[in-house]
């Protein structure tokens, strides 16, 4: 019998909602025979998407009320205290009560963070939750955190940034042993400030599979897997990769467009560009997971279409199939044990 996974989808999160969500989870259970959705929000909006979709609630694609909305600017604090009956707060909440395996949000991402690790909690040994994303590479893909959720951090909470990072990929692409790099401002050991040499230390006498200092642009060739950073790093580097994608497309386009020579060679050229645009298309990739944390949750882009958020969905549920946080939880208490005994 095929187990059922069962997902709590934020429908009113986002910048556009429903009219974003709601397909995107048509689409999910009908892809995949072993999912369960739960639309969470304003049910008259959801239902009457549902109608102009020919779609209907059944089996696998419930409906669940709710009063509030979370808004993309609102303050963490403000969503906590004052939103506890919004489509956030109460997705997270059917993860804590065990009714949803995992949840789905495309809203506020400090408030999301907030609130799930509210309600929650970290693993035991985990000191701050990470978000973890992929980021293509020239050999497959990268996977980098911290990306925000903590502008300063220890040593020792680097180190276990690297575990969760190690675990995520060894689960979730099979990968016996993950090389793990830290980001920093060169490869030698003089290098970086004290965190960043000290998590060095630790990594380096762990069982992971530490290959050194990587620099940014080591992120894209693939000699790595998992790249750690404190989470005010990490966001510039994410952020500046992707300015830095938007302006090489807009520099394309201009040249293109410059005369009728450049327009008869973009026309030419189009097979090669479409494949370019479809290798690295960033709907491919979206979907950050809120590693250590007490239950699986995973933050799409706020502006996500209704693909991108149908990958946000899938990395919840291979994170689901593969119990991501009780292996998180075994690998870093074998990890602690193995120091303490030392």
């Amino acid at each position: 019998m095929t187990r059922i996974i069962t997902i709590a989808l934020d429908a009113m999160g986002g910048d556009i909602g429903p009219s974003v969500t709601v397909p995107a989870a048509v689409e999910s259970v009908r892809e995949h025979s072993d999912l369960s959705l739960v639309l969470v929000g304003d049910e008259q909006v959801i239902r009457a998407e549902l109608s102009r979709l020919g779609a209907s609630e059944g089996e696998r694609l419930s409906v669940l009320h709710t009063t509030q909305t979370v808004g993309m600017d609102e303050p963490p604090a403000q969503a906590l205290r004052g939103k506890k009956d919004s489509s956030m707060r109460v997705s997270i909440n059917l993860v804590k009560q065990g009714n949803a395996q995992a949840c789905v949000s495309g809203g506020n991402t400090g408030a999301l963070m907030a609130t799930a690790k509210y309600v929650l909690k970290t693993l035991p040994g985990i000191d701050r939750p990470a978000i973890c994303t992929t980021i293509p590479a020239i050999k497959g893909h990268t996977y980098v955190l911290d990306l925000g959720a903590n502008v300063d951090c220890s040593a020792e909470q680097l180190y276990q940034f690297a575990v969760m990072g190690s675990v995520l990929v060894s689960a979730v692409d099979n990968q016996a042993s993950p090389r793990v790099g830290l980001l920093n401002i060169g490869q030698e050991d003089i290098k970086g400030n004290d965190q960043v040499r000290g998590a060095a230390q630790l990594l380096e006498n762990s069982d992971l599979n530490y290959i050194g200092f990587v620099e940014g642009n080591d992120i894209f060739l693939g000699e790595v897997d998992v790249v750690v950073c404190d989470g005010f790093a990490g966001n510039v580097a994410l952020k500046t990769m992707e300015g830095t994608s938007k302006t090489i497309a807009h520099f394309l386009r201009e040249e293109f467009s410059r005369s009728w020579m450049t327009r008869l060679a973009a026309l030419c050229a189009a097979p090669v560009l479409g494949a370019l645009k479809r290798r690295i298309d960033p709907r491919k990739y979206n979907g950050a997971s809120f590693l250590g944390l007490g239950g699986i949750v995973v933050k799409s882009h706020g502006s996500s279409d209704s693909v991108a958020l149908r990958t946000a969905i899938e990395v919840a549920r291979l994170e689901v199939e593969k119990a991501v946080p009780a292996r998180i939880d075994s690998q870093l208490e074998a990890l602690l044990a193995r120091r303490a005994s030392a």
